[in-house]
C-alpha cells in the first residue's frame, strides 16, 4: 500500500519540517521552535515598523518600511495560517489517503498516482525557485565585499547598506549582527512561503486528480458497449459504477472545500496585501532605477517575481479546479446517458443538475480564484501604483 505523506509529499515534510510546521511529531522541541521561527519573523516586522516612532517619517521612508514590511507580513499570516491549522492539515492527508486506499481498479490508481507526481515536480521547482532566491537576497548586501576580495583590493571598505532595514540603525556598529538576522528572516520567510504554498499546491493538484477519477468512472459506464447489452447483470454494474463515480465526486468536493475553509480566511488578507505589496515594489523599482540603487533594484524584483509567480499559482491552481468540476459534467452530458437504462438516467441527473452550479475556490466570498482573477489583481496593482508614482515626482 502507497503512504501518500512518503511518496507524494516527502520533500514538502522536509520543507514544513524545517520550519517547525510538518502536523505530525509534535514534540514539545517542535513546538518551541515553531514558536521561535515565528517569533524571529515578527520581531523582523516589527523592527521595520519602529522607524516610524524614532525619525521624522518621509515619503521615501514610509514607502521603503511599508515596502519591506508587506511583504514579509504575508509570511507571518501564512506561518500562522498553518501553524493554527495543524491538525486540519493533518486531516487533509488522513483524507487523500483514506480515498487513496479505496481506489480497486488499477487504472483510477495510475491517475491518481500521476496527479501525485504532478504535486511532486511542482514541489521541487517551487524549491528550486526558493533557493536562488534566498541565495540571491543574501549575496545582495555582501557582494561589493566578494568583489574586493575577488580583485584583491586591500583597501578598508565601509560596510554596504543593509537594504532591508532602515538606515537611521547604526549598521556600521551592529552589521553583523543586523547581517545575521536579517539573511536568518530572509531563509525563514521564503521557507515559510515555499513550504506552504507547495504543500496547498499539492492538496489542489490531488484534488484534481479525484476529479478526473470520477470523469474516468463515468466514461468506463457509459461506453457504448456496456449500454448496448443491457441486461440484468449489465443493469447493476452500471447502477453500482454511477453510484461509484458520484460518491468519488462527491468526496472530491468535500475534499476540496474542507481545504478550502482551512484557507480562506488567511487567504483574503494575503491576496489583499500582496496586491499592495506589489504596487511598491513596482514603485521600488522605478525610484531605485532612477537613483541608481542597484542593490535596492534588485530586491524590489526579485520581490516582484516572488508575488507574482505567487499569484499566479494560486489562482492557476483555483482555475484548475474549476477546469476539473467542468470536465465531470461535461463527461456526463457528452455520453450516450440517453440510451442506458431508465433508474442510471436518473442517477445520472443527480451530476446533471449538481453541474449548474458552478465550482470554484472561493476566498473569503469576495475573490474567485482563476486566471481572470490573476489579471484583474495585476491590472489593480498597476492602477495603484500609476496613482502612487506621480505623488512621489
Amino acid at each position: 500500500m502507497i503512504c501518500i505523506k512518503t511518496e507524494y509529499f516527502n520533500l514538502n515534510r522536509i520543507l514544513l519540517f524545517a520550519i517547525g510546521l510538518w502536523p505530525y511529531q509534535r514534540s514539545k522541541f517542535v513546538r518551541l521552535y515553531t514558536i521561535l521561527c515565528f517569533g524571529i519573523l515578527v520581531s523582523f516586522v516589527i523592527l521595520q515598523l519602529t522607524a516610524f516612532a524614532t525619525v521624522k517619517c518621509t515619503f521615501d521612508l514610509i514607502i521603503k518600511v511599508l515596502c519591506v514590511t508587506i511583504f514579509f507580513t504575508i509570511t507571518v499570516i501564512k506561518y500562522n495560517m498553518f501553524w493554527i491549522n495543524t491538525y486540519r492539515m493533518k486531516n487533509l492527508l488522513e483524507q487523500l489517503q483514506y480515498i487513496f486506499n479505496e481506489l480497486k481498479d488499477e487504472n483510477e490508481i495510475a491517475i491518481f498516482m500521476k496527479y501525485g507526481n504532478n504535486a511532486k515536480r511542482c514541489t521541487a521547482i517551487i524549491t528550486s525557485f526558493t533557493i536562488c532566491s534566498i541565495f540571491i537576497a543574501t549575496l545582495i548586501p555582501v557582494w561589493p565585499q566578494i568583489f574586493d576580495i575577488v580583485l584583491h583590493k586591500n583597501e578598508s571598505q565601509p560596510h554596504p547598506t543593509i537594504q532591508l532595514v532602515p538606515q537611521y540603525f547604526n549598521q556600521e556598529k551592529y552589521y553583523y549582527l543586523i547581517l545575521l538576522h536579517t539573511n536568518v528572516v530572509i531563509c525563514i520567510g521564503a521557507t515559510t512561503l515555499a513550504a506552504t504554498g507547495a504543500m496547498l499546491l499539492g492538496c489542489v493538484i490531488c484534488g484534481c486528480g479525484l476529479f478526473q477519477v470520477a470523469s474516468y468512472r463515468i466514461e468506463q459506464t457509459m461506453t457504448i458497449k456496456m449500454l448496448k447489452n443491457v441486461h440484468l447483470k449489465n443493469q447493476t454494474i452500471i447502477y453500482k459504477e454511477i453510484i461509484y463515480a458520484i460518491e468519488i465526486h462527491h468526496k472530491a468536493i468535500k475534499f476540496t472545500e474542507f481545504f478550502m475553509s482551512t484557507i480562506k480566511d488567511s487567504f483574503l488578507f494575503i491576496i489583499i496585501i500582496a496586491v499592495i505589496s506589489l504596487s511598491l515594489n513596482i514603485f521600488g523599482i522605478f525610484r531605485d532605477a532612477a537613483h541608481g540603487n542597484k542593490a535596492g533594484f534588485l530586491l524590489h524584483v526579485l520581490g516582484l517575481c516572488v508575488l507574482l509567480v505567487y499569484m499566479f499559482i494560486t489562482n492557476y491552481a483555483g482555475q484548475e479546479i474549476t477546469n476539473h468540476n467542468n470536465y465531470v459534467y461535461s463527461t456526463v452530458y457528452n455520453s450516450k446517458w440517453y440510451i442506458a437504462p431508465l433508474h442510471a438516467q436518473k442517477l445520472i441527473l443527480f451530476m446533471l443538475q449538481r453541474g449548474n452550479k458552478a465550482f470554484h475556490l472561493n476566498i473569503g466570498g469576495l475573490i474567485v480564484a482563476s486566471l481572470e482573477c490573476f489579471t484583474t489583481l495585476t491590472k489593480a496593482s498597476m492602477s495603484y501604483f500609476t496613482v502612487l508614482y506621480p505623488m512621489y515626482q
